[in-house]
């Protein structure tokens, strides 16, 4: 039997703590002991994306992460980040532009698209197709090849955030 830890951090802006199996992941501390299923389990190994998180303001996937190295950190779903203008605009962007197709991959796609437009919305100006390439590269979708995905980040207003 797995010791347990007890952590304390910042989830989507509120103090929050839990006690956890050392070894838990991240994703199944979201998922299963507080009830946030937005982030999905997608590979268990961290090739898919779809578990993304933000963490410290940092993208990670959260299958890869123990839930005790959550302690003292701000994290972020994509619960949490569908309360920002940043994450209305995504959400706004992605289904005008027709980039959601079966849904799975997607809060996974808006988590890392967030990031790459709050790192832009500093004086960096918008960021071209191939730079929102890069940034969503470690987000697998089986559905909607991409462009329409690429499409909707380009139309976010950066400047607006």
């Amino acid at each position: 039997m797995s010791a347990t830890v007890e952590i304390a951090f910042t989830l989507n802006g509120v103090a929050t703590q839990i006690q956890v199996p050392a070894t838990l992941s991240t994703l199944e501390m979201l998922r299963v002991r507080l009830g946030l299923t937005g982030t999905k389990y997608g590979c268990g190994e961290g090739e898919c994306g779809a578990c993304t998180i933000r963490v410290d303001g940092l993208t990670l996937n959260s299958c890869l992460m123990f839930a005790a190295d959550c302690d003292g950190r701000d994290v972020t779903t994509i619960e949490g980040l569908a309360a920002t203008p940043t994450g209305e605009a995504l959400k706004e962007a992605f289904t005008a532009n027709g980039a959601v197709q079966c849904g799975f991959c997607t809060p996974g796609l808006v988590m890392q698209a967030s990031h790459l437009l709050e790192r832009h919305g500093h004086g960096h100006g918008h960021p071209g197709p191939e730079e929102i390439k890069r940034g969503i590269e470690g987000n697998l979708c089986r559905c909607t090849g991409y462009s329409k995905v690429i499409e909707a980040i380009a139309a976010v207003d950066v400047s607006a955030k």
